[in-house]
């Protein structure tokens, strides 16, 4: 595969590379570029030089390429579905609610002119006026991960280049057939040269974009490790960052929640993706009497899932990554057993190829356990007691992550004390996965996320601009007047 710099398709510096595979088959898709500093190089200067006249084109006709690019988008929408679950494993289900909110986020982007506009006032003072301006910066970068190989690009770029900046993107090496797809379409909307840029490879590609002086931005999504270091080593070059890093959400059920409703929710949340979102539930925590239907429920509903290739219409879930996901899951769940906690269904079981688990149900966890504590990453559902909706959210408030959590109620009041003590940036009220629209502002709190403005929607617009204001005093000239 090549790196797309410049409005061409270029061969990567590097001379190493990656094999991209079918987590269900383990087939050898492609062969990734592991690129380099000269990749980097060559990419932000292109972007740098178009950024020269790209800024200077008024949004409405910038925004003509994101309407352009969305009409393609839609007309290739299932070749890039059967794209996303063969590189990724996720069903065909997954992978439509995957492109379609990549869409969605162009939709956004394409009404920039009106989320763009600034703010004015006359007369602050006698005879001034004040007005801010929001002006783009120039060369911003992206460096995305494998969970939503549309999807996650999409978050960012757009809003750049509809606010006038251009842009370099780092996908996943594991999963860049999709993104190769998307910018060849990109090439056909017909974006200028130099605007949209794409380059393979790993670290150094990743560190290359974080301390390259011309590039203003950083957006990453992936593990908090990275995101660490992404954030750390970005604003010590003095750049832009909204590092978004792990998880570890919970969602909490009280004896008044419809529990056939609930569970279900709950389990879709928990394995949907095999388990691979940042959205993800993990440790359901039962409040009261609830704790033994909720096992009932659960047991029986996770027995009947269908595991296979996601490209089978029937599979109901997918396999994870790569096989070493499989043994650090698998890790994970035998860590459980060894801190006495109760495996009541154990999806560790698999022959043959693919990197496949079933889910697994976990009960009795205590706050202490790793599978309590550490992000899982994969088909796991954790069961645990609480007495009371305080010690639920308890919980939830000592984890070091704060991504989302959800509760599962029909109380108003509980509703509100939850929305109003719970420390996640994104909460759901009987909703398993609470992802906000495209004109909404992503991103959790805590260890979950490194910056200050969040991703998508009027947030988007707010991290690749800077605001100008321009106070102005205009003295009536008795010569002219």
């Amino acid at each position: 595969m090549k790196n797309y710099i410049n409005g061409e398709w270029i061969a990567s510096t590097g001379t190493e590379t990656i094999e991209v595979i079918n987590p269900a088959t383990e087939e050898v898709l492609a062969l990734s570029p592991l690129g380099t500093v000269k990749d980097v190089d060559k990419a932000v200067a292109a972007a740098k030089d178009a950024f020269k006249t790209w800024r200077r084109t008024p949004a409405i006709d910038r925004t003509q390429c994101l309407f352009r690019l969305k009409t393609l988008l839609e007309e290739n929408f299932e070749s890039l579905v059967k794209l996303c679950t063969q590189e990724h494993g996720k069903t065909l289900v997954e992978s439509r609610g995957d492109v379609r909110r990549g869409i969605q986020m162009v939709e956004t982007a394409c009404g920039i002119p009106t989320l763009l506009m600034g703010q004015s006032f006359e007369d602050i003072a006698t005879g001034i006026d004040c007005q801010a301006v929001r002006q783009p910066m120039g060369v911003f970068a992206g460096i995305t991960p494998f969970n939503f190989p549309a999807m996650v690009p999409f978050w960012f770029w757009p809003f750049a280049v509809a606010t006038g900046n251009t842009y370099v993107l780092k996908p996943s090496e594991r999963v860049p057939l999709s993104q190769i797809k998307i910018f060849e379409l990109i090439e056909k909307a017909g974006f200028p040269k130099g605007v949209m840029n794409l380059v393979l490879g790993g670290k150094e590609v990743v560190n290359s974009l974080c301390s390259h002086p011309d590039v203003k931005g950083v957006s990453f999504v992936g593990s908090t490790p990275v995101a660490k270091h992404v954030y750390q080593l970005s604003t010590s070059h003095g750049k832009r960052v909204q590092a978004l890093g792990g998880a570890k959400n919970f969602m909490v059920v009280l004896p008044d929640a419809n529990l056939e409703t609930s569970v279900k929710t709950c389990l879709e949340s928990i394995v949907g993706c095999a388990g691979q979102r940042c959205l993800a539930g993990s440790v359901i925590l039962c409040v009261g009497n609830t704790y033994d239907e909720v096992k009932k429920q659960m047991l029986r509903a996770a027995s009947d899932m269908i595991v296979g290739d996601g490209a089978d219409p029937r599979t109901q879930m997918g396999p994870v990554i790569s096989r070493a996901s499989v043994e650090r899951i698998k890790g994970l769940i035998q860590s459980a057993i060894d801190e006495r906690a109760e495996v009541l269904l154990d999806g560790r079981n698999h022959s043959g190829k693919g990197y496949f688990l079933k889910p697994t149900v976990i009960g009795e966890v205590k706050p202490n356990m790793r599978v309590a504590r550490e992000e899982i990453f994969g088909p796991v559902v954790c069961l645990a007691r609480v007495k009371s909706l305080d010690e639920a959210i308890q919980w939830i408030n000592n984890s070091p992550f704060a991504n989302t959590a959800s509760l599962f109620t029909n109380s108003g009041a509980a509703a509100r004390q939850f929305s109003y003590e719970a420390a996640p940036a994104m909460l759901g009220l009987n909703i398993g996965v609470p992802a906000p629209m495209s004109f909404f502002s992503f991103g959790g709190a805590k260890d979950s996320f490194f910056g200050d403005i969040k991703a998508h929607g009027q947030s988007g617009v707010q991290f690749f601009t800077d605001t100008k204001v321009t106070i102005q005093r205009w003295n009536k000239d008795s010569n002219i007047w």
